[in-house]
């Protein structure tokens, strides 16, 4: 079994003005990594929504906290993992609503999980809240 490269790691406040200069960063690791524009674009988008619910629904209105990003790479995945140091989520309650229902917000979950080819809560250790990990297959010839 391969082991995981470290490609980045990325640190940021839980706060949505945190987001442009993360988005910044993501899009560079992506380029070096041979992956086409458009893709590139679908896996930050997921990322965005992924921090965006950290900081809406694990930490709440008002809440401050930390975020961090790892991004790895093993084989021909990227691996995305969202640390957060918040109350646990009871991963049962986190999910779309109906795509039928128009409305403003509410479907972050349905992109991350449309974008991303695995994405599921791993075990963490007491030091952190959530971790989020989000598995995207990329071309083995990049």
């Amino acid at each position: 079994m391969a082991k995981d490269e470290k490609l980045a790691d990325i640190h940021l406040s839980s706060h949505a003005d945190q987001l442009k200069q993360m988005r910044d960063q993501v899009r560079a690791v992506l380029g070096k990594q041979g992956c086409d524009p458009e893709t590139v674009d679908s896996m930050v988008l997921a990322i965005n929504e992924a921090c965006m619910n950290i900081i809406q629904h694990a930490y709440g209105p008002g809440a401050t906290g930390n975020i961090v990003l790892e991004i790895l790479k093993n084989k021909d995945h990227l691996i995305f993992r969202l640390i957060d140091f918040a109350k646990p989520v009871d991963e049962r309650t986190i999910k779309s609503r109906p795509l039928d229902d128009i409305r403003p917000g509410g479907l972050g979950v349905h992109l991350i999980n449309e974008v991303m080819d695995e994405v599921t809560f791993i075990d963490n250790p007491q030091t952190a809240g959530n971790i989020l990990e989000m598995k995207k297959r990329i071309n083995q010839s990049l």
